[in-house]
């Protein structure tokens, strides 16, 4: 992967929260067995709610959150001559081409304008529409306001604890919330719930559907992230080799929900799935990845 040095780097899709001391207390509930307790636990929390996306946080909505970061110092940090080797603004990067691929693909694939949603890179703890969270719960999107929320130590942790080391895992994580996004934009993750709701018993399978999809959506960017340009027509990135690709096909597979619960010393259960297991991850990516188009993306058997 080769991002492309003259491409502008829009800051103003994030929201810099990093040091605001917001989200002290407690955490967004993490749909999961256990407590917390050491490394594993740490992980396995972190990985759920990776790849949950942040859904099932809906029943903490509080109506939305009035906290603002300053992006002051990471406006010139993304203008400044080394800006590509920084980790955020690489990451403010991956934001612009996910939004820009998803402002042309959504109203050609589904004849929907697409709603831009911001990026809210936090430290510790975080104040959203959703409740408080802090870093243990992983990266998520909020469907109450309508944002991306990660601690960019994360990454660390997925390279250090899962040997995801691959650069191309951090657009991936993104490209996937962003895919909830685009679920919420369409009605997908509401309907999900209404769903769940009339059909309990299949809340888990129903839950898989919407997750795989999420991929699916993130290998369809994927495909297609070549052709993203920021304002000024400028590409964003020069190249994405087949090793990219495979380092997000990897990291699906390291998330699954049976590679989760082999992590955690739990005997595999399917009944506990809510994410779906590493071959449907990685052959939902893949199929968006080879097709190039969202309307392939089809987990629930429906027209969306």
């Amino acid at each position: 992967m080769e991002l492309n040095e003259n491409a502008r780097i829009d800051t103003s899709q994030v929201d810099d929260r990093r040091g605001s001391g917001g989200g002290g207390g407690m955490g967004i509930p993490i749909p999961i067995g256990g407590g917390r307790g050491g490394i594993v636990g740490i992980i396995i929390a972190v990985l759920v709610a990776l790849i949950g996306g942040g859904f099932g946080l809906n029943a903490a909505t509080n109506g939305g959150s009035d906290d603002q970061g300053d992006n002051t110092s990471l406006e010139q940090k993304c203008s400044a001559e080394d800006r590509l080797q920084q980790l955020d603004c690489r990451n403010t990067l991956y934001v612009n081409s996910i939004q820009a691929y998803w402002r042309k693909a959504m109203p050609e694939a589904f004849g929907d304008q697409y709603q831009a949603a911001k990026t809210v890179f936090f430290s510790q703890g975080v104040n959203t529409g959703c409740g408080q969270a802090d870093s243990g719960v992983g990266p998520f999107y909020c469907p109450a306001d309508d944002r991306v929320y990660i601690d960019l130590t994360f990454y660390r942790l997925l390279a250090d604890q899962l040997g995801a080391e691959g650069e191309f895992a951090q657009p991936y994580v993104l490209a996937h919330e962003y895919g909830h996004h685009v679920q919420d934009l369409l009605g997908t993750e509401a309907q999900m719930r209404r769903q769940q709701q009339r059909d309990p018993n299949n809340a888990n399978a129903l839950s898989v559907k919407l997750e795989l999809q999420a991929d699916c959506y993130a290998g369809a960017w994927a495909k297609n992230a070549t052709g993203t340009a920021d304002e000024q027509g400028q590409k964003v990135f020069k190249s994405i080799t087949e090793q990219d690709i495979q380092q997000a096909i990897d990291t699906a597979e390291k998330i699954g929900d049976d590679a989760i619960q082999k992590r955690s010393g739990r005997p595999v259960n399917p009944d506990e799935f809510t994410h779906g297991t590493s071959e449907q991850r990685k052959q939902w990516f893949t199929k968006g990845y080879s097709t190039g188009d969202p309307k392939s993306c089809d987990t629930f058997g429906n027209s969306r």
